[in-house]
């Protein structure tokens, strides 16, 4: 990048210098056309520039999105390595051991644990396949989005409740006419997102609520360390992560609020991003009018 870089600095800088050397020249050749030859020049002085500038974004931009899908690819090499390690890890230990009924249990509990990992991983890269796909339709029908919402809270609030306590507040029956599997997938990556970001014993509140005058509205708040002003605008971007995948402690492939807007704009909803108090995020999803008839 470094070397691409002052490659371009150089041409420009060359190119320019050639421009003010054979202007001068033609000035010295033809001194009576001199305010021609210095307007035309400035014009494309002024060309050339925009030209380089725009030309420098697009390169800037293709170098990100390459050093994006980088990280995307170690990040999910190593979702993908590690609960398969450690499911490996338990069934060779129930095989190779004479474990009591209680402990074979737990381990493969645990194992079940890390397959739902992988599970919610290749929906996420499914679904991002799909939704780039400009003739997909997303398939809608009506269905009980307080059900989607209490069984996904009740999936994660068993492989959280060491260190997370999820607290919903949900409406009764709230139905709405959507694609199922994809708005599931959204409720699913905004919850996990709270559990992953929340500091251990923390709650997370899970609300879901049907307006007089027909919205819903689907939030959820954690209180974890919060999302910085100046990054509120790019965390819905495709692969975007804060901080290094070398460093970064928190596990993700920067594709589940990519998902989670997409899906959204599908179905006509919007989501908001606040601050909570004291501290740590509000997710507010608003679907206007949405309620099924």
């Amino acid at each position: 990048m470094k070397k691409a870089l002052v490659l371009f600095y150089f041409l420009v800088f060359y190119a320019i210098t050639q421009l003010f050397w054979w202007g001068y020249l033609l000035v010295q050749y033809e001194p009576q056309r001199k305010g021609m030859i210095i307007g035309e020049g400035l014009f494309f002085l002024f060309i050339f520039m925009w030209g380089a500038t725009r030309l420098k974004k697009l390169f800037s931009r293709e170098h990100k999105q390459q050093q994006q899908q980088q990280n995307f690819l170690l990040a999910v090499t190593h979702e993908l390595k590690s609960p398969l390690a450690s499911v490996k890890l338990y069934i060779q230990t129930i095989l190779k051991r004479e474990l009591e009924r209680e402990q074979q249990k737990t381990f493969l509990a645990n194992s079940l644990k890390d397959i739902e990992r992988l599970d919610d991983l290749v929906e996420n890269v499914l679904l991002t396949t799909k939704l780039e796909n400009r003739s997909f339709n997303l398939p809608k029908e009506d269905f009980d989005l307080t059900a989607v919402v209490f069984n996904v809270v009740d999936r994660l609030q068993k492989n959280a409740c060491r260190t997370q306590v999820l607290k919903p507040s949900l409406d009764e029956h709230v139905i709405i006419h959507g694609d199922k599997f994809a708005i599931t997938n959204v409720v699913n990556n905004l919850v996990e997102n709270a559990i992953k970001y929340s500091p251990p014993c923390a709650s997370v509140m899970v609300d879901l609520k049907e307006s007089d005058d027909g919205r819903i509205i689907f939030s959820v708040s954690d209180h974890g360390p919060g999302i910085p002003g100046e990054e509120k605008k790019y965390i819905f971007s495709k692969f975007y992560r804060v901080g290094n995948e070398a460093t970064r402690k928190t596990k993700g492939t920067g594709l589940g609020l990519y998902i989670v807007k997409t899906v959204l704009q599908k179905h006509n909803a919007t989501i908001k991003v606040k601050d909570n108090t004291p501290q740590g995020s509000i997710f507010e999803v608003t679907f206007e009018n949405y309620a099924a008839s």
